[in-house]
């Protein structure tokens, strides 16, 4: 099989699942990303810290994650109070307690891992389940909501890779990512802003002021995103956070601009309420 083959049957597939698990229920999808928190964190292990950690504590550093996302999935399904949420500040000190009882791995080395995994997988990925809660977010909250944040992402992606391929000249960070252009961010920007356009004008779900800044800050901070990812696999000296994905990489790897994305995204829902 051809490497453009695997990489378009294999990201086919990964949209099949993400999509299709959204549109069914939140609860499925829910489901779908406490895999992708648990497989995530074990991959922001893998590169913040060398050598390899042992099972047993990458294994309390996955349950920290995954109980964090648990606590905002759960409230995000109003299965328990928004209360609960406060929790997660007691989760956040959780590289102190490790650090206190370990003989192995030293604070800097565990906050290395803890604090960027909380805050670039489990958060991002609770606040997508967040997005269904219509008391949170609003009517334009749910299921389209978050796919339309999505198919931003995924516009701004291929469409900065195509413009950058073309006519891309001027590097945008050629110190962490040098096949980024700012051709090619113009570029995403441009499609993504009409693709958020049309969104708007066919589904009056969402008013034009909104879906542009919506588009706005999920290309600006996508961006940000996908560069911070860059900058911890070149330090880490690996191209892919991972392999789980034939052709494409690691969770992070097609997560990055998502989970760094839709927490903004979230900001913004909450001051126009």
């Amino acid at each position: 099989m051809s490497e453009l083959l695997k990489r378009t049957l294999y990201g086919l597939i990964f949209v099949v699942l993400i999509v299709g698990s959204i549109l069914v229920s939140a609860q499925l999808f829910a489901a779908v990303m406490l895999a992708v928190v648990s497989i995530g964190t074990l991959e922001m292990i893998q590169l913040r810290l060398s050598p390899k950690m042992d099972n047993t504590n990458a294994g309390l550093v996955v349950l920290m994650n995954v109980t964090m996302y648990l606590i905002i999935t759960l409230v995000a399904l109003e299965l328990i109070p928004f209360k609960y949420i406060a929790i997660n500040l007691l989760l956040m000190l959780s590289p102190f307690l490790h650090a206190l009882f370990s003989k192995k791995y030293n604070f800097s080395a565990l906050a290395g891992i803890y604090w960027p995994s909380f805050f670039l997988v489990s958060v991002p990925a609770g606040i997508m389940i967040l997005l269904f809660n219509e008391t949170l977010t609003g009517k334009i909250g749910g299921p389209y909501l978050l796919l339309s944040i999505l198919v931003m992402v995924w516009v701004n992606d291929v469409f900065a890779y195509l413009v950058g391929i073309r006519i891309g000249k001027h590097r945008l960070f050629e110190r962490i990512s040098p096949k980024k252009s700012w051709e090619g961010s113009i570029g995403g920007l441009v499609f993504t802003l009409t693709a958020a356009v049309l969104y708007s004008y066919f589904t009056q779900i969402v008013s034009l002021n909104h879906a542009i800044a919506i588009a706005t800050i999920v290309v600006v901070f996508g961006s940000l995103g996908d560069l911070i990812e860059s900058m911890l696999k070149r330090q880490a000296g690996v191209k892919d956070s991972g392999k789980i994905i034939p052709g494409h990489g690691g969770i992070l790897d097609r997560f990055d601009a998502t989970f760094y994305a839709v927490p903004f995204v979230f900001i913004y829902l909450m001051l126009i309420r």
